[in-house]
């Protein structure tokens, strides 16, 4: 924990980046060396009654057990510092402590949110002001790095673009647990069927043509094709920052069909980084995206913590009432002509090989619903990497040269 303590006159430094369900993230407009190159998320409550988890209760016996050979998980009082120290001791060894930034907690005051929920309600999507509202009870947030920025905030050599792109579950299941009724789930990807009920539910206006098979099939031409799908139905799932402020998507709570004027809009601001031909910025941009991720392989590491969850949610539950000792309720539930020895056999393997499974299942829905950020910094001649961790693109069409990084944020959404 910092010794810093953010107090009322601090917030004015901090504006807002977006949100999800359960936190805002506050970008640093200030001049302290310390928050330089950072965003702070920051959780949110539920207004109208709604209630969430109690994030201040310690882990149930249950999470313990499941989580024991992470030792320092089991010390902390409360799920907030939990959370930071699951993303350092399981996701980042997972995914490369060198895209995974677990991030600092820094000590607030009341003075300080109450302040921040002042200056970034008129900011805040009129459906995300309805259900939520910062958390004023908190007495830290999370200080994680601004992965839209090179080099501490800098734009040494030029600006920076960076796309972030929630990639969702990127492979079908094959599961023997998947019941019959159940068998679209082997055709038709997750987000397809998320599709279909956010429509049917209203959450969206229209479908996304977007389909993660797509962009984690190691084919250029695919991934190209789920990257534009991405750009004309943006929602919640793709967005561009030119040197850490948003040029392209929703702020948090989505965005439609890309218009022709936000098109117009979004290709004037690419025009300083992408050295196209007038009207060709966003496609080239495109191109740079699709050949960075085909190129990089970023997404095969992805796609294997994804594929920890070999059991699906229909064979995990069976393991998750092994572990809390109660009666199986969805074995209660079927029929005895579709409750087979394979439903039952699960009910007979050791505590280890449960506890294995629910816990591959948590971490492969953890990675489902991440985002890739990757940034973009044009190349001049006489640059050098600015890191040596980075690497670089050349764009054949525009003849450029790119520096990038890449980033893998996990989002409690």
């Amino acid at each position: 924990m910092e010794m810093v303590i953010l107090d009322k006159e601090d917030a004015v430094d901090w504006v807002y980046r977006g949100e999800g369900a359960a936190n805002l993230v506050l970008a640093y407009t200030g001049s302290s060396p310390s928050f330089i190159g950072k965003v702070m998320r920051i959780q949110k409550s539920q207004r109208k009654g709604k209630s969430r988890v109690n994030e201040n209760e310690v882990l149930t016996a249950h999470e313990r057990l499941l989580w024991r050979e992470y030792k320092e998980l089991m010390v902390w009082p409360n799920r907030e510092i939990v959370q930071q120290l699951y993303v350092k001791h399981v996701m980042s060894p997972l995914l490369g402590p060198q895209h995974v930034d677990a991030g600092m907690r820094v000590r607030v005051t009341k003075e300080f949110l109450l302040s921040v929920e002042k200056n970034v309600t008129c900011r805040r999507p009129a459906c995300r002001i309805d259900s939520s509202q910062v958390d004023v009870n908190r007495d830290s947030v999370l200080i994680i790095s601004d992965h839209s920025v090179f080099m501490n905030g800098s734009v040494k050599g030029g600006p920076c673009i960076t796309v972030e792109i929630k990639p969702k579950c990127g492979f079908l299941p094959i599961s023997r647990f998947i019941a019959e009724e159940n068998a679209v789930k082997r055709t038709l990807s997750r987000f397809k069927m998320h599709q279909e009920l956010k429509l049917h539910n209203q959450e969206i206006s229209e479908y996304s043509e977007y389909n993660p098979l797509d962009l984690f099939s190691g084919s250029l031409d695919r991934i190209c094709k789920a990257i534009e799908a991405l750009y004309a139905t943006p929602q919640n799932n793709f967005r561009v920052f030119l040197n850490g402020s948003i040029v392209f998507g929703g702020l948090g709570g989505g965005a439609g069909s890309t218009t022709v004027l936000v098109g117009e809009a979004f290709e004037d601001s690419l025009k300083d980084v992408i050295k196209a031909d007038d009207g060709m910025c966003k496609t080239s941009f495109i191109q740079l995206v699709a050949e960075t991720v085909y190129s990089s392989g970023v997404l095969d590491q992805l796609l294997e913590v994804q594929k920890l969850d070999a059991y699906d949610i229909e064979g995990a539950i069976h393991a998750y009432y092994n572990i809390i000792s109660q009666p199986c309720m969805v074995c209660r539930e079927l029929s005895k002509d579709k409750l087979s020895n394979r439903h039952t056999s699960l009910h007979s393997i050791p505590l280890e090989e449960s506890l294995k499974i629910v816990k591959d299942y948590l971490i492969s829905a953890t990675v489902k619903d991440c985002s890739l950020m990757i940034s973009f910094r044009p190349m001049v001649d006489g640059d050098v990497l600015s890191e040596s961790s980075h690497s670089t693109v050349y764009l054949g069409s525009t003849k450029q040269v790119f520096e990038y990084k890449m980033a893998k944020t996990e989002h409690k959404r």
